[in-house]
């Protein structure tokens, strides 16, 4: 893998939100959930389509911590507009496992 500068990391936006809803996502190719989290006042409330499943329903995620790269180009994902890439990581089994802060934090948080 390339290295890259610290500048280069700063222009991606990453960000912590709360997830203030979630729905199935049944058209999706592969199983997915769309989530609408919110980041505060300074960029609002974004959507985003997530393959995670496996882990999570769309009972428990709202009120849940999430972080997203939040300045990449909207995302056509079937006929869904993701505006967010939520993250995550591959639990042993290839499954998508959310990355979130450890304690509350205000949302809208930039990670450095």
């Amino acid at each position: 893998m390339s290295e890259i500068g610290f500048d280069e990391f700063l222009k991606v936006d990453i960000r912590v939100g709360r997830v203030v809803r979630a729905e199935p996502y049944p058209e999706a190719r592969k199983p997915a959930i769309k989530l609408w989290i919110d980041f505060g006042s300074e960029i609002g409330e974004k959507k985003s389509s997530a393959q995670i499943t496996r882990h999570y329903d769309v009972e428990t995620l709202p009120g849940k911590l999430v972080m997203a790269v939040v300045n990449f180009p909207p995302r056509q994902i079937g006929r869904f507009m993701s505006e967010v890439l939520v993250l995550g990581v591959p639990d042993e089994e290839g499954e998508v496992v959310l990355l979130a802060p450890s304690q509350d934090v205000p949302i809208g948080g930039r990670v450095h």
